[in-house]
């Protein structure tokens, strides 16, 4: 029995051959914002090919989906994973450019990777800070992002404590929907825009409570909306095709305490339920929020997780967005939250493994 403990204590030192004839080896940044992971691809991954993010989520989807299963599906992931690959800007005024990747495939927008992006690229050194405040811009599936990492800690001037972007144009696309889901019954909702186009529900009108220890039920009820939803409404961006469908359904309720806003919980792609409370959902929520008269630009709220976690959302501008044929009163919103890495990985795909490019079990 000492033998082996002591073989025990000597596992930090195992180094495992690899023919690298067999293995492709992906490595990369593990973060959490408000408890939803980003695992953040490194280096590894193939270039992608085109001369804009859109074009090379295309390539990505038609030439390399089996890697995004692979980093999102089991044994490497989960079926609640989340991903972002690294590319090159498509802008000369980005620093660069991000795909989004879930377990379905890949999202148009995601704030609480904008968060962690940002932290990441600062405190490895990819956008060098300038201060107490350090603006790094991405390019998204969506747009452009404008972001800003803060170094608020004066003990620790190079750790960003806190990251707030500026939404792409978000709007209100549909108000006071109403639709009959099989199981359900009645379901009544708004859609609106920030970034992914989202289903606004009001969890007591289900009636659904968003606790943690209801997350199966509030999985089959996003899941259900979203397909009702789907088939039976046409939803266009005004500009991009690839931007147009319902991403996910977004569930509000009374908070935990009086001093946060709400409580948001969304479920997105197949059936993720997001740990944070969402970026991009809330900034087509406070959109949701300005058209209907319940708050004034520039007025800042607070909306927490189903674990509690918080991201501060405001509109801090009015534009008008669209063309002739589709045109929307449109706000952009400012969101603010904060991300914590969280682990370094080398993943390795064995050409040999039958199960290489993973599996989801639920």
């Amino acid at each position: 029995m000492k033998n082996s403990l002591n073989h025990l204590n000597k596992f930090e030192h195992w180094q495992v051959k690899i023919n690298q004839e067999n293995f492709l080896t992906i490595k990369t940044l593990e973060c959490h914002t408000g408890g939803e992971p980003l695992r953040i691809i490194t280096s590894g991954f193939p270039t992608l090919q085109g001369s804009s993010i859109l074009a090379k989520r295309r390539n990505c989807q038609e030439n390399h989906d089996h890697l995004r299963r692979a980093l999102m599906f089991e044994p490497r992931g989960h079926a609640d994973m989340y991903g972002a690959i690294i590319t090159e800007p498509e802008r000369e005024t980005s620093h660069f450019g991000a795909i989004f990747i879930h377990n379905e495939g890949y999202s148009t927008m995601c704030g609480h990777a904008v968060i962690a992006l940002a932290k990441c690229a600062v405190e490895s050194g990819v956008v060098e800070q300038t201060g107490d405040e350090t603006k790094v811009v991405i390019d998204v599936p969506c747009g452009q992002i404008h972001a800003k990492a803060f170094a608020l800690d004066k003990a620790k001037p190079n750790i960003i404590t806190q990251v707030s972007f500026d939404s792409v144009p978000s709007f209100v696309f549909a108000t006071n929907q109403v639709i009959e889901v099989e199981g359900i019954g009645t379901v009544h909702f708004d859609i609106a825009f920030g970034g992914a186009f989202y289903a606004y529900v009001q969890a007591a009108s289900l009636p659904l409570t968003l606790t943690p220890a209801h997350q199966d039920k509030i999985i089959a009820y996003g899941r259900k909306i979203k397909e009702a939803i789907s088939n039976s409404n046409v939803i266009n961006h005004p500009f991009e095709h690839d931007l147009s469908f319902l991403y996910g359904v977004i569930f509000i309720d009374e908070a935990s305490t009086p001093s946060i806003h709400s409580r948001n919980v969304c479920i997105f792609a197949d059936g993720e339920l997001d740990r944070s409370p969402t970026g991009s959902g809330v900034s087509g929520r406070i959109a949701l929020h300005l058209a209907k008269g319940e708050l004034p630009l520039h007025q800042a709220i607070t909306i927490e997780s189903i674990l509690g976690s918080q991201f501060k959302v405001k509109a801090i501008a009015k534009l008008n967005y669209g063309t002739h044929k589709q045109n929307h009163d449109a706000i952009v919103a400012q969101v603010t939250g904060e991300a914590f890495i969280c682990g370094k990985a080398q993943w390795l795909l064995n050409k040999d493994d039958p199960l290489q490019h993973g599996f989801l079990l639920r």
